[in-house]
């Protein structure tokens, strides 16, 4: 038996007692993954690089952001992008001449516009977008992180994905009743597409319409041992709403505090 196929049953094993006993101890958050969706998760991670995916802790990306106006592109902007997992995120990015940076730590967050020379807080709204792209990333499903909140991962089956591809589809829900389906294919068990829904409010009518929103992750490229994709789409009701394209991904790279946290005034911004 390989090292591979080894760890593979372990994790089965662990997967049946998970998915026939959830956890029930006082003061943790019942969690259940059921058997089949457990294998699709360890082999997502095997192909993103297995142990060294998972010891990741800094993640430093440079590209270009590129939103979308009624299906047409607009001027792409230069981002560069720190991550220190879980909860600690800034993104500076440069457009006609003009610096933004938007930081989030947790539930607290800040912003700089270069266009106006301010620093602010950021609002409930932000936040809770922030909090939204961590609680449905991949990174929370493949990292266990979402075990903290509780919930239950059920595999919900094979869906088309082009001539001749399959992928594989689990769904997170969480107690509140949130859901997240991801997709994996079903041959590479590369992560392909993650979906979920959400309420917006329409700015015309101001009124609360429910939105999907699904990301789609294409050319995967390893760094250092590690996979990512390099293209993320981003979708809202089957409607392409922006595109990040990353041109380097770097790995484990020491970011201090300071890079995080808010500055006292213009002036110390770096």
């Amino acid at each position: 038996m390989t090292t591979r196929s080894l760890f593979a049953a372990v994790l089965l094993c662990v997967a049946v007692v998970v998915s026939v006993r959830a956890q029930e101890t006082a003061g943790t958050p019942t969690v259940s993954v059921d058997e089949k969706s457990q294998l699709i998760i360890d082999k997502a991670i095997q192909t993103l690089g297995g142990q060294t995916y998972l010891s990741v802790s800094t993640v430093t990306g440079r590209g270009f952001f590129t939103s979308f106006n009624q299906g047409t592109s607009q001027i792409p902007a230069k981002f560069l992008d720190y991550i220190a997992y879980p909860d600690h995120e800034r993104t500076e990015f440069i457009g006609a001449g003009i610096r933004t940076i938007q930081t989030n730590v947790g539930d607290s967050g800040w912003l700089f516009d270069g266009a106006v020379k301010t620093i602010t807080d950021q609002g409930p709204s932000q936040i809770d977008d922030f909090k939204r792209a961590m609680r449905t990333s991949t990174e929370n499903l493949l990292r266990g992180w979402w075990k903290k909140e509780g919930g239950k991962i059920t595999y919900v089956g094979r869906r088309e994905a082009g001539l001749a591809k399959r992928n594989e589809t689990i769904r997170l829900t969480f107690p509140s009743g949130f859901w997240i389906e991801y997709e994996f294919g079903a041959k590479d068990g590369l992560p392909a597409k993650l979906i979920y829904k959400r309420t917006r409010k329409n700015p015309d009518t101001g009124d609360e319409v429910e939105t999907t929103e699904t990301d789609q992750f294409l050319k995967f490229i390893t760094v250092d041992g590690v996979s990512a994709p390099y293209v993320i789409d981003h979708y809202v009701d089957g409607n392409q709403s922006s595109r990040i394209n990353y041109e380097t991904i770097q790995y484990n790279q020491k970011l201090p505090d300071s890079l995080f946290a808010k500055p006292a005034n213009v002036k110390a911004i770096k």
